[in-house]
């Protein structure tokens, strides 16, 4: 076994010095993998993007009350907030009555029509989400037309900067803060007092969701189970990170698969070409092959060291995409729409995608070189001796 390994390195140092005299149909074969390489993790990145944004939105220690065919009332907030599990502060259960509505507003990038989403909140949202701070400005003051703005939303639509006003439904909303929320989509949202949003559309008490924090994950299911079996609730819930989660899978489904398909093309179009270059390069160097084989270099070296030059010439290009990739398209910021509202998100490369894609790169090579390799190992020596 040494033996075929020792024998192996020294056909493969003399493969690779000779790619001096084979740069052109080598660099074809680097470039086509690196197109592949390239493609898949740009288009993965974006997938990636959108599960981090979303998964950033909210934590398994919250859960989401929805009314069934129905908005939730005032008075079951009440009730839910007797539930077990639910933390409660010094003013009482933590609990909160959320109402949204989508806005209306230009685009900072195309100057296009765009849609937000306002989301009515209590004042002291912070203690149901604890990862939501503001980042400038103060608070909307209960009661006024005061509007605070995510950090996200701020940079897709223009006039969103604090002390200006954002005219809709017949309100002034002044801009008094800039808030985060630990990278999630609620960023890319817009939030006012609860009252003043529910009066500008006529929902008065009407809540589209109830947010309740919980004392742990574990708390959840009995929770779940008290309230959706309460007579005086007509309501189901669901932890709020499950639920961004299955928004993601949504979103995350067309994407896979149509960078998917893409990659699959653009791949089998690289091994082919890798097959032929390869192809060509052995045709080349059956003299050489021949002599190693006629020394006492066995098939097994010659075969490994063809392999192994086709899988390198890929991993040259896949480490390339790679960083190519992280440099162009890591922290690029995007936008799509998503609940008929615009979401900012940023593309993401992370490591398990550059593990992945130098994978698929290696893949790509054993395959392109597979055969040829087969070939230069099962030639015929002395015919090939004599052919040079």
């Amino acid at each position: 076994m040494r033996g075929v390994i020792r024998q192996t390195v020294a056909v493969s140092a003399w493969n690779f010095r000779s790619l001096r005299e084979r740069v052109v149909p080598a660099i074809v074969v680097v470039v086509g993998f690196f197109a592949v390489v390239l493609v898949f993790v740009a288009v993965l990145s974006i997938r990636q993007g959108f599960a981090i944004t979303l998964g950033n939105s909210d934590s398994p220690n919250t859960a989401y009350v929805f009314g069934n065919f129905s908005s939730v009332t005032a008075t079951e907030l009440t009730v839910i907030g007797q539930a077990p599990g639910v933390v409660r502060g010094p003013s009482g259960a933590l609990v909160a009555g959320i109402f949204g509505a989508v806005a209306q507003i230009r685009m900072r990038d195309t100057g296009m029509m765009g849609s937000v989403i306002m989301r009515a909140i209590p004042s002291n949202i912070s203690a149901i989400w604890p990862q939501f701070h503001l980042v400038e400005g103060r608070m909307f003051r209960a009661g006024m037309d005061e509007i605070i703005v995510g950090r996200q939303a701020e940079h897709l639509f223009p006039g969103l900067k604090i002390g200006e006003v954002f005219e809709w439904n017949r309100h002034r909303w002044r801009v008094v803060g800039t808030f985060a929320m630990g990278g999630g989509a609620e960023e890319s949202e817009i939030w006012a007092d609860v009252g003043q949003l529910q009066q500008a559309y006529n929902a008065v008490g009407q809540y589209r969701l109830a947010m309740v924090r919980l004392t742990s994950p574990t708390a959840f299911p009995t929770f779940k189970q008290w309230v959706q079996h309460n007579p005086q609730l007509n309501v189901f819930t669901a932890r709020a990170d499950d639920v961004w989660l299955q928004q993601a899978g949504r979103l995350d489904r067309p994407i896979a698969l149509i960078g998917g398909v893409v990659t699959l093309l653009m791949a089998i179009g690289a091994i082919f070409g890798a097959i032929n270059v390869m192809y060509a390069n052995v045709r080349g160097r059956m003299r050489y092959l021949a002599t190693f084989r006629a020394v006492g270099f066995g098939r097994l070296s010659v075969l490994g060291a063809t392999l192994l030059e086709g899988m390198v010439l890929a991993l040259l290009g896949g480490v390339s995409a790679g960083l190519v990739a992280y440099l162009v398209f890591n922290g690029y910021q995007a936008s799509t729409t998503t609940n008929g509202a615009m979401m900012a998100f940023t593309f993401a490369v992370t490591p398990d995608l550059l593990r992945t894609a130098l994978f698929l790169a290696l893949g790509m090579g054993f395959i392109g070189g597979l055969f040829p390799a087969i070939r230069a190992a099962r030639m015929q020596v002395a015919r090939a001796l004599q052919d040079a």
